[in-house]
């Protein structure tokens, strides 16, 4: 019997039984895996590290999508383009091709990735990769951001952990060069680790996104195969005005663009900005006791 056994955290294991190893491989820029899990279906790793899986990647890809976009649509009227950093599994750029009327640019380091995604997860992209309204670009997604021309109204950061090729893309410069091609009604999202066991990580990007931007924090999702309780997805915008949208305005706007979402609801998009004390207290910098009596409520740039 094999076990993979995740090695993120130093003083915590993840194992997960190996039914059946499907691919293994060193790419030109990571160490890749992917087998079967009898609870979880197909499981991709990287650099042994767990990073999406079949039976709970929905969780993952819908708040990191949909959050976003259709706050965009409730302030603005509608999101022409979104470009995705990472993503290289397919899983988040099926769900942005839910909203019919945008088009997506997806920037991937590792062709590898999308090549190995494409035989051994086709329920993450579904064909998305091969989608008229996807361009799918092979390149460093820093660079990108520092040189491209465009400009898009939702950017979504959908990397690995901070180790390896992904440490770029949890700095202060990555999150300028972001906000330099982000409209300025526009929101960058992010993938911001578990809090309760990568806190200093949540920290120095908040840090940064309200050096950056006027407002800046995170909103959770709960994915069980990122071990350790609520996972932070990044929030960075200048536009206060997309969170406070009404529950009824999300509903209309999922509504209409006929979401076939396990885990994503209009109320859930109210929810998942609700924080819990010892995460508002991490990000404000103030003890826990502080943050759940309120005291850490932080007023936005003007």
């Amino acid at each position: 019997m094999e076990w993979f056994q995740e090695t993120l955290h130093p003083s915590i294991r993840q194992t997960l039984k190996v039914d059946e190893v499907l691919h293994r491989e060193k790419t030109a820029l990571q160490d890749l895996v992917i087998f079967r899990n009898p609870t979880f279906g197909r499981v991709m790793a990287l650099d042994g590290i767990v990073q999406t899986t079949e039976g709970d990647e929905f969780i993952y890809h819908e708040m990191l999508a949909h959050v976003p976009i259709l706050a965009v649509k409730a302030v603005r009227g509608r999101v022409d383009k979104v470009l995705i950093v990472g993503g290289g599994d397919g899983g988040c750029i099926r769900e942005v091709l839910k909203h019919k009327d945008l088009v997506c640019t997806m920037v991937e380091i590792d062709p590898g990735v999308i090549e190995l995604s494409r035989k051994h997860l086709p329920n993450h992209h579904a064909g998305a990769f091969d989608n008229k309204r996807a361009k799918i670009v092979i390149a460093d997604g820093a660079r990108f951001v520092k040189e491209t021309p465009e400009r898009f109204d939702v950017i979504i950061i959908d990397s690995t952990d901070p180790v390896g090729p992904g440490a770029v893309l949890f700095t202060e410069e990555f999150y300028a060069d972001c906000k330099r091609c982000l409209a300025p009604w526009g929101v960058l999202v992010t993938q911001n680790g578990v809090p309760y066991l990568q806190g200093p990580e949540l920290q120095s990007s908040v840090r940064a996104f309200r050096k950056l931007f006027r407002e800046g924090g995170c909103y959770l999702a709960v994915v069980p195969t990122y071990n350790g309780g609520f996972m932070a997805l990044g929030w960075a915008t200048d536009n206060l005005r997309l969170k406070k949208t009404p529950v009824a305005k999300i509903a209309r706007l999922a509504k209409a663009a006929k979401l076939d979402s396990r885990y994503f609801t209009p109320e859930m998009f109210v929810g998942a900005f609700c924080l819990p004390a010892f995460i508002r207290g991490l990000i404000d910098g103030i003890p826990a006791k502080k943050a759940a009596s309120g005291k850490s409520k932080r007023k936005a740039k003007r």
